[in-house]
């Protein structure tokens, strides 16, 4: 894995609006991206907090996109603003006409740099705005190849704490601690996107993801949902992504005829057992169906099939090809 690094900014300390989740939040981020699940290194993270000014934030942001990285990541959590002229990262030493580092500024410094993925996660107030800048006389961001960004909030909404952490990244937070991850355990942008966007369907703020990626890096790895031993054997059992394996009996392990209850041939052979015990950890995480029943269990003891969902066709496909 090459080089991965990011910049994880969290700014309470306004002197006449302070704030006080979002030092919280920047350590919350760290800790989680600093580090896969099974504590393998992950990102080299530059924590940044409470900066002073803008001239200080700016640069930053210049550092965090320099060079050639694999992954250049920027988080952001605190004050935005937006006027009749464009949207803002806020810094203590704000004043009137001069609020801080400006959205324009963060996305040019991304689409500039020669990192081969550039993210952008901004978590404050009116951060949606810089999903519409306008840098080449069209209605929509000029995002260039590699680029993706995430922020809390639509362009004219505000942004939520609650407990300690602001809404979008508490729930970011859940989303790299595994809850936006696939089956093979890797949470990408998208994913996290997903997770988050599904749970603020109450809430008034609403995300925004935009990006220009042919396609995602794993932010974070953590444990598979299914061990990848257990998934690779779909390729096995399933002769092609129509296939429908059929079951009998003698796969369910409880047909024992030392079983007191009611028992019928062909009893539980080890090996039918075995390829049962994989086959209902995949139907676990939705890759396997039972036919004609409700449940793996009744679709073996009444001889019926199980066949791969759609999703279940698409991890069948990544196998066959390799890739998993």
């Amino acid at each position: 894995m090459g080089e991965r690094k990011a910049l994880v900014v969290g700014i309470d300390n306004y002197l006449t609006c302070p704030l006080h989740g979002c030092c919280n939040d920047s350590e919350a981020i760290k800790d989680l991206l600093s580090n896969h699940g099974n504590g393998d290194p992950n990102f080299s993270v530059w924590k940044k907090d409470n900066i002073a000014t803008k001239g200080e934030l700016r640069g930053l942001i210049e550092k965090c996109f320099e060079g050639d990285a694999d992954v250049a990541l920027f988080y952001y959590s605190g004050h935005g603003h937006i006027n009749s002229v464009g949207g803002y990262l806020v810094t203590p030493d704000f004043s009137e006409y001069d609020y801080g580092v400006s959205l324009q500024e963060v996305l040019t410094i991304a689409n500039n740099s020669k990192c081969k993925e550039r993210i952008i996660i901004l978590d404050s107030c009116y951060s949606g705005f810089m999903g519409s800048i306008d840098t080449a006389g069209q209605n929509t961001a000029n995002i260039n190849e590699g680029v993706t960004i995430m922020t809390a909030s639509r362009n004219n909404q505000t942004s939520m704490e609650v407990d300690g952490h602001g809404v979008f990244t508490a729930l970011l937070l859940e989303a790299l601690k595994g809850g936006a991850a696939d089956v093979t355990g890797h949470i990408s942008i998208a994913g996290v996107y997903a997770f988050i966007d599904k749970a603020l369907g109450p809430w008034a703020q609403r995300p925004i993801f935009k990006t220009n990626v042919t396609r995602f890096t794993s932010l974070r790895e953590v444990k598979p949902q299914v061990d990848i031993s257990v998934l690779r054997k779909i390729g096995t059992y399933f002769e092609t992504e129509d296939f429908r394996y059929c079951l009998d009996p003698s796969f369910e392990p409880t047909n024992k005829i030392e079983e007191i209850h009611k028992v019928v041939e062909p009893y539980a052979n080890a090996e039918n057992v075995a390829i049962f015990a994989d086959l209902q950890k995949l139907e676990g995480i939705g890759l396997v169906v039972p036919i004609g029943e409700e449940h793996m269990y009744f679709a073996a003891m009444n001889s019926k099939s199980c066949e791969l969902t759609a999703v279940g066709k698409q991890y069948w496909r990544l196998v066959k090809e390799g890739r998993i």
